[in-house]
């Protein structure tokens, strides 16, 4: 039986391959399915169960640090996720309303992030000797495994059968409830348990917590703006075809993925809220760049950039468990995946309409685009650096 600090990490990791595995099948469950679907009806396929994440990531949050029984809270969410990723199969071959899809999607989104949010506090509560770094680390990179197996997994799965996708995310979901059925284990009994309306107040009177939520809205706004704008611009600037496009995403990811780890055990030594503006400026660096270079220096840009990533994303994990602290641990990581889904959200939405206004004056808007998400990096980087140094904030290291 797998052991209770390594169970979340592994729940974590398959929770996230049904996600972006729907990803290639997007057109097969829209307009493929539903002929005269309209652009924005298309794309509310993808953005629904982000709103549905954001019922979701609080209510469990605050349910699981009141009640204290993560592990039921976290199984029941597995089991309801494979029952709406069921229903979403059933749902493509049966129903005739668009509705209905769109429907079992925004439950989808509401037992997902809640499944997330939870493992995410399982896996942070089972801290051992390598210390919270390395366990936030070690979190951090099954979640972005995950993602990036996702994705070509589904391609695979829904180049021969799209229906497949979400049966076989339906079905691994609902065995990974039944594994943390056997296997998950709470902690409950070393936690005290705060009224909903005392957790409230305590999140807020922990002001430092605003920090990493701040970077979790602004770093996924930058992914939001990688995969629709960035992939535009690939496509139609630089002249990549499907494949080409992918392995850039791939460069991105896999280093991503893999340094995610050893960036949280770094934290160990280092300070982790000076690796996150670092890395941060950085990042925003990387992306104002990445608008001007040419085409044959693409891939490794992005694999540079996937370091970079790596390197701000396991510290604000780790600062948002750390000042989350025992008795809040799952509403603050709740609060850390809403701002991250906010920021996903209007990602596209932010770089289309600056791509749209730079458009009015200049022949060549991409890379002013780039230079000002890479900018927004920089500014809240640079800003949070000097809010610090004016307010004496101590390193975090001994802590982690």
């Amino acid at each position: 039986m797998i052991g209770p600090r390594l169970l979340p990490l592994l729940l974590l990791y398959g929770l996230m391959l049904p996600v972006t595995a729907m990803v290639p099948v997007l057109s097969d469950f829209t307009v493929q399915r539903f002929p005269g679907l309209g652009q924005f009806a298309s794309h509310l396929f993808m953005s629904i169960n982000m709103v549905g994440a954001l019922l979701g990531a609080p209510l469990a949050g605050l349910l699981s640090d009141r009640l204290g029984r993560r592990r039921t809270l976290a199984v029941a969410a597995l089991a309801l996720n494979g029952l709406s990723l069921l229903g979403i199969a059933w749902a493509y071959r049966h129903a005739d309303s668009y509705a209905v899809l769109l429907a079992l999607r925004l439950v989808e989104g509401f037992a997902h992030m809640s499944a997330l949010s939870l493992l995410m506090a399982l896996g942070a509560d089972h801290v051992g000797r390598g210390g919270l770094g390395a366990r936030m680390g070690a979190v951090g990179a099954s979640i972005s495994l995950g993602v990036a197996s996702g994705a070509p997994l589904g391609g695979v799965v829904g180049g021969i059968e799209p229906l497949w996708v979400p049966l076989g995310g339906g079905l691994l979901s609902l065995a990974l409830a039944a594994l943390g059925y056997l296997g998950l284990a709470d902690t409950a009994g070393t936690r005290a348990r705060l009224s909903i309306a005392d957790i409230l107040t305590t999140l807020r009177g922990r002001r430092a917590l605003l920090i990493p939520l701040a970077f979790s809205f602004v770093d996924r706004l930058t992914v939001g703006f990688i995969v629709s704008t960035l992939s535009l611009y690939l496509g139609l600037v630089i002249g990549f075809d499907a494949r080409q496009i992918g392995g850039a995403m791939a460069a991105f990811l896999i280093p991503f993925s893999i340094l995610t780890y050893p960036a949280g055990r770094l934290s160990r030594h280092w300070d982790p809220m000076a690796m996150m503006i670092g890395g941060s400026m950085l990042y925003g660096v990387f992306l104002a760049v990445l608008g001007v270079l040419p085409g044959t220096l693409i891939v490794p840009a992005m694999a540079a950039g996937g370091l970079i990533a790596a390197l701000m994303y396991a510290p604000s994990l780790v600062l948002a468990t750390h000042y989350g602290g025992d008795d809040c641990r799952a509403s603050a990581l709740a609060a850390f995946n809403m701002a991250g889904s906010l920021g996903f959200a209007a990602g596209p939405l932010l770089s289309s309409g600056l791509l749209a206004a730079f458009s009015l004056w200049l022949g060549a808007p991409y890379p002013a685009v780039f230079a000002a998400i890479g900018a927004i990096e920089v500014v809240l980087a640079a800003a949070v650096l000097v809010l610090l140094r004016r307010s004496r904030q101590p390193r975090l290291s001994p802590l982690c």
